[in-house]
This record gives structure tokens, C-alpha cells and sequence, in this order.
């Protein structure tokens, strides 16, 4: 009895770890350019759920407040897509920047990690 007991939570176990949420991002890096200092930009990162049960994002990470991420509250069914709008604020900020994002999720490779870059201009 003690066996079969131990055999069912075992399988169960692996059942659970076998579903599991997965994040495959088109464009993990997104290259924005040149801008004026000052001017607020915003991208798109499109991704979809190749895993097999719903991906929910809790939360992401930033280096700086000058970047903004806006995601899905609700969760991402398997296969479906869904986006990431992410916001730059250049204000104070000069020549090459590489931003990377953090995104927290139940997905199997969480953090998930994004990025993109742009160059500053200051025309003053």
C-alpha cells in the first residue's frame, strides 16, 4: 500500500512538471534606432505560449524607471500570442543605450530576458 502510494505521487509529480508554460519571443533584441534626448518611444515585443498549459507574467525588472513594460494580465493560453509594450523615456539620457528587461512569469526559463537599443542624439 505504502509503495503505490509513493508510486502515484511520484507520477502525479511528473505529470505536473511535464505542463509547463514557454515563452518563444519573434525578435528578443529590437534595434529602435536613433532619437532626439527627450522624446519617448515605444516597442513591441510579440511572443507566443509554446508551452502546454496557460503562461502568466507576474512581473518584470528594469535597470532604470526611464523604461516602462506594459503586459498581459490575463493568462496566455497555449498557443496563442500576445505582446509586451515597452516604453523608453529619453529624457536625460546620452549616446548608446542597451536596455534589458527581466519578465517573470510561471514559464519553464523564467527570468525570460529581453532587450533592445537605441542611440540618444542631443541636438542642443
Amino acid at each position: 500500500m505504502k509503495g503505490t502510494l509513493i508510486f502515484i505521487l511520484f507520477l502525479n509529480s511528473a505529470l505536473s512538471i511535464a505542463q509547463q508554460a514557454e515563452f518563444k519571443f519573434y525578435d528578443k533584441t529590437i534595434r529602435l534606432g536613433k532619437i532626439t534626448e527627450g522624446e519617448i518611444v515605444s516597442t513591441v515585443f510579440l511572443f507566443k505560449n509554446t508551452g502546454d498549459s496557460p503562461l502568466i507574467i507576474s512581473d518584470y525588472k528594469v535597470a532604470c524607471s526611464c523604461t516602462k513594460v506594459i503586459f498581459p494580465k490575463e493568462p496566455i493560453l497555449p498557443g496563442k500570442e500576445a505582446a509586451l509594450e515597452v516604453t523608453f523615456d529619453s529624457s536625460e539620457k546620452i549616446g548608446y543605450q542597451d536596455r534589458s528587461i527581466e519578465i517573470y512569469s510561471n514559464a519553464k526559463k523564467s527570468p525570460e530576458k529581453i532587450r533592445f537599443t537605441l542611440t540618444v542624439i542631443n541636438e542642443k
